[in-house]
């Protein structure tokens, strides 16, 4: 938003200028527009690494994956949503669509139109990801304010969808074409067909997103068409964003102790991962311990419930906590990853597509392809056939159970955990006595404070017409 107001006083400032300034100033040998190839790698990885944290630092809690440790009062875990959660989401969003415009603007200057698919792409994502936090969001009028929209209404979730949806079909086409990509590209080195796969895998999301609202058909027209629309179809094609942590690829956090230290691991998700014998128990997390005497016993991996009453002396031992090396390797060079969408999410798009078809066979097959893709995404991920063995493990027919293990192959996937809870209701999450709101899993963020100051009006109508700019209220595709 202090972009927004620093462009709008710009603005002005250039209205009050001779109508010649601009003529006499304009260097006739420098370049006003960048080569679209150029801003890709920037807005891949601010957008995978801002994500990446907000999946630990929002996700982790609401979703009972991890929590603070210690947590005396309140927090996400306990359901706390206060106003400003959601401003730094609205911020970066925005100012990383602003580098798709210039991509979409570079692309048709210079007759690359397939740099104006992969814009269509990325719009489709960090859109998405604002639209499903927020609900109604300025969309159609953003970011105009040189063209003198400097309150911009609000469009409603279900056109925005309906906006992105073709978008995401216009750039298939356009990937299904002939077009050369050039420059730094962090995601897929200038793969065409990588890319029309992450695209058409977005689509299947999006339309699985709004399937309460408008059913299935599409989904099983995408899926039964592969020629037409190519989709992941192993971790290699997912997009997951390989950082090596040397400058300007940072990792997501500066210092490994900034990740590991004053965060304990969730007894939900231990639990489930224990109950499931997982492999990716030692990929995610430490062991817990209790000292006894001079003795320190290992306890296996165990955590500490979320919200609890705050009372930290009833936790005799120290829970499970993160693994450094999951995400900052003590040995800079070590590639980590982090996720824009997996392999495996397409899998348990398809394994529910299938159950709800009534095909069981198809459901199943997919299931167990989504469950290895999800263990196998991670550096040193292994499983074998025998996982399925377990019976907590093994394919029972449910949606619980396919979302479930959903829910453990979206670890560390942006919001998409907490998304695809308040779409389905799974996995189901213990309540405690300590959770506001009643125990009712807040549905979105409240819109950033400086839109209610500086776009009042639209706000308004927004906000009315949603129900309400509460934590609590539905979005469009959750009713």
């Amino acid at each position: 938003m202090k972009n927004i107001l620093l462009t709008i006083i710009f603005a002005f400032s250039v209205l009050s200028c001779t109508g010649d300034f601009e003529e006499i100033n304009t260097d006739p040998n420098r370049i006003d527009r960048v080569n679209p190839g150029s801003l890709l790698t920037p807005t891949i990885y601010d957008m995978s690494t801002y994500f990446t944290v907000r999946s630990y630092d929002f996700t982790w809690q609401i979703m009972q994956v991890g929590l603070p440790n210690p947590s005396v009062a309140n927090g996400v875990h306990r359901y706390e949503i206060t106003e400003t959660a959601g401003n730094g989401t609205w911020n970066t969003c925005y100012r990383l669509l602003r580098n798709v415009k210039e991509m979409e603007e570079a692309a048709e200057i210079y007759n690359q139109p397939v740099y104006k698919a992969v814009a269509a792409t990325l719009e489709a994502y960090i859109v998405g990801i604002l639209t499903d936090s927020f609900g109604d969001i300025p969309y159609s009028e953003a970011m105009k304010a040189e063209e003198g929209i400097t309150r911009p209404v609000f469009d409603q979730q279900e056109d925005i969808y309906k906006t992105l949806i073709a978008k995401l079909e216009e750039a298939n086409t356009i990937y299904a074409e002939n077009g050369v990509m050039s420059g730094n590209d962090l995601l897929y080195n200038n793969d065409r067909t990588k890319w029309r796969k992450f695209n058409n895998s977005l689509l299947l999301r999006m339309h699985l997103r709004a399937s309460k609202r408008n059913g299935y058909d599409k989904l099983k027209a995408i899926l039964a068409n592969s020629a037409q629309y190519p989709v992941f179809t192993s971790n290699t094609d997912a997009a997951l964003v390989k950082i090596s942590g040397l400058t300007p690829y940072d990792y997501a956090w500066g210092r490994r102790q900034d990740y590991v230290n004053f965060e304990a691991m969730s007894s939900f998700f231990v639990d489930l991962l224990n109950e499931l014998e997982d492999p990716r128990r030692p990929l995610f997390m430490t062991t817990a311990s209790r000292l006894e005497g001079q003795t320190v016993v290992n306890l296996g991996y165990k955590g500490i419930p979320s919200a609890h009453s705050g009372d930290e002396s009833q936790f005799n031992y120290s829970p499970s906590t993160p693994n450094g090396d999951l995400m900052v390797f003590t040995a800079l060079g070590t590639e980590v990853v982090e996720v824009m969408m997996s392999y495996a999410e397409v899998e348990f798009i398809r394994a529910e597509v299938a159950l709800l078809s009534g095909d069981q066979a198809a459901a199943k097959t997919a299931y167990e392809k989504g469950v290895k893709a999800a263990v196998t995404q991670w550096k040193n991920g292994v499983i074998s056939d025998s996982y399925f063995n377990n019976p907590k493990a093994k394919f029972n027919g449910t949606l619980e159970q396919i979302m479930t293990q959903k829910y453990l192959g979206l670890f560390f996937n942006d919001y998409q955990q907490w998304f695809e809870h308040r779409r389905t209701g799974f996995p189901v999450l213990p309540k405690t006595p300590y959770m506001l709101q009643n125990g009712v899993m807040p549905s979105r963020f409240m819109y950033h404070n400086d839109v209610r100051r500086y776009n009042a009006e639209n706000y308004k109508i927004a906000a009315d017409r949603i129900g309400g700019d509460t934590p609590m209220t539905k979005v469009w595709w959750e009713k």
